[in-house]
């Protein structure tokens, strides 16, 4: 049986001069199951199927994944970036200054704000790395 995704990555790394290792393939597994995860994160699930890996590897090979486009990162805290699988929807972020909630919204929905800065401005902008940093509905009404 094959799989889709390590046959996905497999021809992507090809294409770009990598191979698939074992490693890059549990950290993209990771991440995707994670959803949204910074590296400390993947590196706690890629060590539930092997302890072999550390976080420089980790590091690393999230960097050679983003630049094949198979996940983004995104800076939702002042931490580490978090990284996020691209295989699902494009979308940006909305994080709650007071409860720390993360909500993932569709890319459309900054069509006009992206318009405008490219009318504007002359600039694209890839809404994949936005954040957007404020206060949630009902933390909003405790205020």
């Amino acid at each position: 049986m094959t799989d889709p995704v390590a046959d996905s990555l497999a021809d992507k790394l090809r294409q770009s001069g990598h191979r698939l290792t074992p490693q890059r393939e549990l950290i993209l597994r990771a991440v995707q199951k994670l959803g949204h995860a910074t590296p400390d994160e993947v590196l706690a699930e890629v060590r539930t199927q092997s302890a072999a890996v550390n976080v420089s590897t980790i590091y690393r090979n999230l960097e050679v994944l983003e630049q094949l486009g198979m996940v983004k990162h995104a800076h939702l805290s002042d931490r580490a970036p978090t990284y996020h699988s691209v295989g699902g929807h494009e979308h940006f972020h909305l994080v709650c200054r007071k409860c720390e909630r993360v909500f993932s919204v569709e890319d459309h929905e900054a069509d006009t704000f992206v318009a405008q800065i490219r009318d504007t401005h002359g600039f694209v902008a890839d809404v994949g790395h936005l954040t957007v940093h404020g206060l949630c509905e009902n933390c909003h009404k405790e205020t």
